[in-house]
């Protein structure tokens, strides 16, 4: 969906695209959930995907905890990289949990313009998720 922010600038090795093509993988990537759901006819989503990146973002926690160094992994935090309270990005793992937030780097205008579009909609997702802990916790 749209909150979701591909940085295909920031990629290494680096990579470039003509706008159009650029446009259409970013398109493709931002709905690749909702694809995998129709490849499976309804009858699932990408769970698998999921318990991967649980998985992995577990044990660099774990890493990080017991004090391995240059653990890196994202992380949707409170955060004031942008006007959200909360957002996704690169983060240092230590001992005390996030050592480090390393914001989003350099945005292309392009990536400027889909995070301008993702905001909107990431705060409403925010506040619904802040009145349902209000309302049940």
């Amino acid at each position: 969906g749209v909150t979701i922010l591909p940085l295909i600038s920031q990629c290494s090795p680096a990579v470039q695209f003509p706008a159009e093509q650029l446009a259409a993988l970013t398109e493709r990537i931002q709905d690749a959930g909702t694809e995998v759901v129709k490849a499976k006819a309804g009858a699932g989503s990408a769970t698998l995907s999921m318990a991967y990146a649980a998985a992995r973002f577990t044990d660099s926690l774990i890493k990080g905890m017991t004090g391995q160094e240059g653990v890196v992994e994202c992380a949707y935090i409170a955060s004031d990289v942008t006007e959200a309270k909360f957002f996704a990005t690169p983060v240092l793992l230590g001992p005390n949990g996030v050592e480090k937030n390393f914001g989003l780097g350099t945005l292309t205008e392009f990536e400027q313009a889909l995070l301008a579009a993702a905001l909107p909609e990431l705060n409403g997702s925010i506040k619904k998720g802040e009145k349902f802990v209000a309302d049940n916790y």
